[in-house]
């Protein structure tokens, strides 16, 4: 079975005025719970990823992202409780990459 490349996913982070968590080990357990299954890099205008991730400090997840290219959409995060949630809607993205892989091949 062919391996499967890694959900290409780049990250946005708001500015911190507000933070009510740690953004960065927000990262790190995202990186963390998707290990090997999604690749993770700073977002860059005139890049094309499959992912956004955004990573807002509070509620307001203010942090504008309209300016970067991702063929499957965002995912905000504002809050630790929203880590699991993220992580398993990017396990459906890859669940959806392979069932189409394999409709592919039928």
């Amino acid at each position: 079975m062919p391996t499967r490349e890694p959900l290409h996913c780049g990250v946005r982070f708001c500015g911190g005025c507000n933070p009510r968590y740690e953004r960065i080990k927000a990262l790190e357990e995202l990186k963390s719970r998707l290990n090997g299954k999604a690749s993770f890099s700073f977002a860059e205008e005139g890049a094309s990823y499959d992912v956004l991730l955004v990573i807002g400090g509070c509620p307001n997840c203010c942090a504008s992202y309209e300016q970067y290219e991702a063929v499957r959409g965002a995912i905000k995060v504002w809050d630790e409780s929203h880590i699991e949630g993220a992580s398993s809607k990017i396990e459906i993205l890859l669940m959806e990459d392979e069932t189409s892989g394999l409709e592919k091949n039928l």
